[in-house]
């Protein structure tokens, strides 16, 4: 079977273009040939070759290879990363050397061995076709990055507490310092995370958002560092992981406050030694990435209560950014409803749509314990279900008991952030009845973020 490919050989001696090419086209599915380098640039356009042969000397008795060696320059220079590889004449060895310093990738001598010459062409060939597929990976990545950006969108608010949140990123984004972003659920901590990388001096690489709680321990290696094949049971190929996909890029971890302190130990050493080790094998890899971890829990109460590690908590953040609750962002409610508004309105196809005031004065009283993640579900329920284009209060479902935000979080001053958490998770439990889908939707959670809490607080 022909590999796939195409070699453009480049010679003057007519002989030695016919030989290569019979005996090229049995192994290659095109193969052009030219005497005259002087349509080297025509032919790189036209054919696109993966590997060129080319010739040290074009005219009658020279020997020099000069020449070769400005069209390999040339070569280059048109169609850098192309694989090119010199034809010598035996005893020039010396030449074909320099050939190999300015950009060539192998030589062949006259006369030449077909074994070795193939084996040659198809090395060559296939680490074209790899630094190609490299590139096209590399520009679908950062479309999808690009995509995945414009779907989440910017940070929007012009909140006292939020325009503080836009100094420090403005600060750190242009900086490799890691970064700690805090907040209950829902805040928009992956917004955050998105637009320091987009700010950064790595935003053409790589940005790899990995959801801590989402990852069973047992995986937690496999998942983060990669494995060879054959490492256990499932890992039937080799595997990648988070930090190597992320190379060059930003490594964003999610539910970071999740992890236990085995998990905790195995990450801090990576981060420590910059590097990591793929289960089931023994060669550690570099890794060069931007580190920004996020989560929700009282990670300080967390190191005082020694379920987090101290040592782990400096070495993640360098810089905090501590995202307010929506209850706290003033006038940031009805500035987001209006975002949201528009952008389901678009999506569902709907003529504008307004929000009748007594409608915003509701969103304005509700606590919105899921924050901005609960009120994009009101808004994006209540385009899809209401037939008017003017949204009054009775479109919007929102938890009766969550209403007068004063009362929920202010009538018991005995209440902690862990009491609080048990009593909205009782809460949303009952109200659907031990639906875990439901309860955690309504929460703001993961099904398996929810579970864990379910065990955490014996409900």
């Amino acid at each position: 079977m022909k590999q796939t490919g195409t070699i453009l050989i480049v010679d003057d001696e007519e002989d030695i273009l016919i030989t290569l090419k019979i005996f090229l086209k049995q192994h290659f599915e095109r193969i052009f040939t030219e005497s005259n380098p002087q349509h080297l640039p025509r032919l790189l356009r036209q054919y696109e070759p993966d590997v060129v042969l080319l010739d040290m000397n074009f005219r009658k008795g020279d020997t020099s290879g000069e020449e070769g060696l400005q069209w390999l320059q040339k070569t280059l220079e048109l169609k850098p990363g192309i694989q090119v590889i010199m034809i010598t004449a035996y005893g020039e060895v010396e030449k074909a050397v320099r050939a190999l310093k300015t950009g060539a990738v192998d030589f062949v001598e006259k006369p030449w061995r077909n074994e070795k010459l193939l084996a040659t062409v198809q090395s060559a060939c296939k680490l074209s076709q790899s630094r190609q597929e490299l590139q096209h990976l590399q520009t679908r990545q950062r479309a999808l990055t690009e995509h995945l950006d414009s779907s989440a969108g910017d940070i929007v608010g012009t909140s006292p507490a939020m325009l503080e949140v836009y100094k420090t990123i403005e600060k750190v984004a242009g900086t490799d310092a890691n970064v700690l972003v805090l907040g209950e659920n829902g805040t928009g901590k992956e917004l955050v995370a998105r637009a320091i990388h987009r700010r950064s001096l790595r935003h053409d690489q790589a940005f790899v958002n990995v959801d801590l709680g989402a990852i069973p321990e047992t995986l937690f290696e496999s998942e983060l560092f990669g494995h060879k094949k054959g490492a256990f049971t499932d890992a039937k190929e080799d595997r990648a992981g988070r930090f190597e996909a992320a190379q060059g890029g930003t490594l964003f971890l999610d539910e970071l406050g999740n992890l236990s302190l085995p998990m905790q130990a195995k990450l801090l050493a990576a981060l420590q030694n910059r590097e990591i080790v793929r289960v089931g094998s023994n060669h550690s890899i570099p890794v060069d990435i931007r580190l920004v971890c996020a989560t929700n829990m009282p990670v300080y109460d967390m190191v005082r209560e020694k379920t987090f590690r101290q040592d782990l908590l400096y070495r993640i953040n360098t810089v905090e950014i501590q995202l307010p609750p929506l209850r706290a962002r003033e006038g940031d409610i009805a500035l987001l409803a209006g975002h949201f508004l528009k952008q389901y309105a678009r999506k569902y196809q709907r003529a504008a749509l307004e929000l009748h005031p007594a409608a915003l004065q509701k969103l304005e009283q509700y606590a919105w314990p899921g924050n901005i993640r609960e009120l994009r579900h009101a808004v994006e329920r209540a385009v899809i279900l209401s037939e008017r284009s003017l949204l009054t209060p009775g479109d919007f479902l929102l938890h009766p008991d969550f209403h007068q935000s004063a009362d929920f979080f202010q009538t018991d001053a005995r209440l902690n952030l862990e009491e609080m958490e048990k009593k909205l998770i009782q809460r949303a439990m009952t109200k659907y009845q031990g639906n875990i889908s439901k309860a955690a939707d309504e929460l703001g959670l993961t099904r398996a973020a929810l579970y864990r809490r379910l065990e955490k607080h014996s409900i």
